[in-house]
């Protein structure tokens, strides 16, 4: 490479930024150094798309965005005489997905409120708002969106409104959030894109945060303003207010829509209509040649009248999107991108908004607080989202400074400001359930009009470090933090067959849903099963020594085993009559005996749960079951209780951590006061 004329020494410095500001049109890409409080902008250059590689921002042909954006990174090298390694990029603002949702979590028992808990809250309300959505728009389960961002409206504690939950007293917390996420394949194709060309991806960030960053400098968004970056195929909308950004959106309409016009009113192609409409404002009259080799003369009016109705659906369209994303009238509203600079548009958005004509001006003025050249015109609104690029990773809105690794790579961090372990996990694609785990789903049927339950498998919690050390989701990252994290693993759901419950053949009509039962079969949740007996002159002649001894007859009503019985099955106590013991070989004392023992034997252990038997298994470490590992088999929903929970074993009132013994008697119930 020559590098006589280089702007730069062969090694570009380490705070060099390059940014690449990649467009339905075209790709810009620019290069800038920070020098004091401003950035220095050393290198522009710009490539059209040849072909429709981006559809309305999103990359559609990752190949041809790869070739263009590969000709746009040689001409700067070249230019610099230097190898640009590490690029900068933002994602269309076109796909973004906000939802509004309240979320409710409730502690085990009222304790003072600490970070750990808010987050794991905000955790549970960000992926609740990702379901809400996909639900709505009929997606299926699969996590397919990415979290940009989210903010808080509200939080209560104990059903109170409260600023901050830290340090309160409290058992159910609540928070009103609204939470923003990007489509996984928006942010994956532009990184794939970038790693066709040699580039490593040093920060990313919206469209339209880049556009404000450049439009609105921090110091004057104690106002509420808006900025419109108007491209080809989209609108970014951001609005700010406070001092910081306070939402963003996109209208679906853009500078495209008057090209179309164009062409369909005069009948030329794509490039010629979009020649056109950069010329309005050039020239009285404008000549060209149609598509069927006319050539024409047209006056400026002309142009205008052809593209007035389209020009007023895109003002609309804007105007609407800004008071439904700001919640009203904005003071200011600040236009920027290409198609800015289309006559008639700063007057449309006044006229739609109805806002007064001083308060709605095109971006560029205030470029040059945060940004100089020497050799470009900087004050181009079409620099908006590169500028802003290149501003928001030099000053530390997001930059390479800021890198996190998460799991042996750099995270995807979309925006600036501090971070959370939690935050960054969300960003890059995992939700509340790979941080919790979810239990395996119950399998619950019916046996002789007795609900019987299976349960499924407890969730693997997951794996959490930071810098090798234990962290919790509250924990705040720094710069070179790196991060692991092994997601929690579901647990397993239940699953049963006939023969779990009595085997088909066993000597006993058998009836699922109504249906006899011939040979086994996999049972699923809300079966419904009827043993029914057949008597033999064997079990007549059994039956007459049962009616002789009422004693042996309460002993047997109270049995508890069953050889079919399998861990964490509840079978009502008048399906459970041990068919192993000879009741004219023992006596009733021998027949608890042998009970007891059975359940030690087979390793099991057996409780009276709310009336009803539980069968489990002993721990494998031998450790005694507590009071508190009944609750999750109790029936209660501790999610949406209403009243007061009493716990009681064997008549006295029981607490959390108490040990329990085999056939001890427990109810937890809850009662509404």
């Amino acid at each position: 490479m020559d590098n006589r004329n280089s702007i730069l020494t062969d090694t570009l410095p380490d705070q060099a930024i390059f940014a690449l500001d990649i467009g339905t049109r075209s790709i810009i890409g620019m290069v800038g150094i920070p020098d004091g409080d401003r950035i220095h902008i050393v290198a522009i250059e710009r490539a059209e798309h040849t072909k429709r590689a981006m559809i309305d921002g999103q990359i559609e042909d990752i190949d041809q965005v790869a070739k263009i954006a590969g000709q746009v990174k040689e001409r700067l090298e070249k230019k610099l005489g230097c190898k640009l390694v590490k690029v900068c990029v933002a994602a269309a603002g076109r796909a973004l997905r906000t939802e509004s949702v309240t979320f409710e979590m409730e502690l085990a028992r009222a304790q003072k409120i600490d970070a750990e808990s808010v987050s794991r809250l905000e955790a549970g309300a960000i992926s609740e708002a990702e379901k809400q959505f996909m639900n709505r728009e009929g997606r299926d389960n699969e996590r397919q969106f990415y979290l940009v961002g989210y903010t808080v409206s509200r939080y209560f504690l104990d059903n109170y409104m409260i600023s901050n939950l830290l340090e309160h007293h409290g058992r159910v917390l609540k928070a009103d959030i609204i939470a923003t996420f990007l489509p996984t394949e928006v942010v994956e194709s532009l990184y794939a894109a970038m790693h066709k060309i040699g580039l490593e991806v040093a920060s990313l960030t919206l469209e339209p945060i880049a556009a404000i960053n450049a439009a609105i400098p921090q110091n004057i968004r104690l106002l509420n303003l808006a900025m419109v970056d108007i491209g080809a195929g989209t609108s970014d909308i951001a609005v700010c207010r406070d001092g910081s950004v306070t939402g963003y959106t996109m209208a679906i309409l853009a500078g495209d829509e008057i090209t179309e016009s164009i062409m369909k009113e005069y009948l030329v192609d794509f490039s010629t209509a979009e020649k056109i409409k950069s010329q309005i404002d050039e020239a009285e009259e404008l000549k060209f040649t149609d598509i069927l080799g006319f050539e024409q003369t047209i006056t400026r009016e002309a142009v205008f009248g052809s593209i007035k109705e389209a020009s007023s659906r895109l003002c609309q369209e804007i105007s609407e999107k800004i008071l439904e994303v700001n919640g009203g009238m904005p003071s200011a509203v600040f236009l920027a991108g290409g198609g800015s600079r289309l006559a008639g548009l700063k007057e449309g958005i006044v006229e739609h908004l109805k806002i007064d004509s001083k308060r709605v001006a095109i971006a560029g003025n205030n470029f040059k607080i945060n940004a100089y050249s020497d050799e470009y015109d900087l004050e181009n609104p079409e620099y908006a989202t590169p500028l802003g690029i290149v501003i928001s990773a030099g000053f530390n809105i997001v930059n390479d400074g800021f890198r996190v690794i998460l799991n042996d790579r750099p995270a995807k961090l979309f925006r600036g400001g501090t971070f959370t372990v939690m935050d960054v996990l969300m960003m890059n694609g995992y939700n509340y359930q790979d941080m919790i785990g979810r239990s395996g789903q119950n399998l619950v049927i019916s046996v002789n009009g007795k609900r019987t339950v299976f349960y499924g498998e407890k969730a693997e919690p997951s794996v959490l470090t930071l810098n090798g050390e234990e962290a919790q989701l509250s924990d705040q990252v720094s710069a070179e933090d790196w991060i692991v994290f092994v997601p929690a693993s579901h647990g397993k759901s239940a699953s049963a067959m006939l023969s779990d419950i009595e085997k088909p053949g066993s000597g006993k009509r058998i009836l699922v849903n109504g249906i006899e039962a011939k040979e086994d079969v996999s049972l699923k949740t809300g079966d419904s099963i009827i043993i029914e007996t057949v008597q033999t002159k064997e079990d007549l002649a059994d039956q007459a020594l049962f009616d002789s001894a009422d004693e042996e007859q309460e002993l047997l009503d109270e049995s508890v085993s069953v050889p079919q019985n399998v861990p964490g099955i509840l079978i009502p106590p008048a399906q459970m009559v041990s068919t192993d013991i000879k009741l004219d070989q023992r006596h009733p004392q021998d027949l608890v005996q042998s009970e007891t023992a059975f359940h030690k034997s087979d390793g099991k252990i057996t409780f009276f749960l709310n009336d009803k038997p539980i069968t489990l298994p002993v721990k494998a470490d031998q450790r005694p079951y507590y009071l508190m590992d009944m609750l999750e088999y109790s029936g209660l929903d501790f999610k949406n209780l209403t009243g007061r929970v009493v716990l009681e074993v064997n008549g006295e009132s029981g607490y959390f951590q108490q040990e329990l013994k085999s056939r001890d008697r427990i109810l937890i119930y809850q009662v509404n006061e």
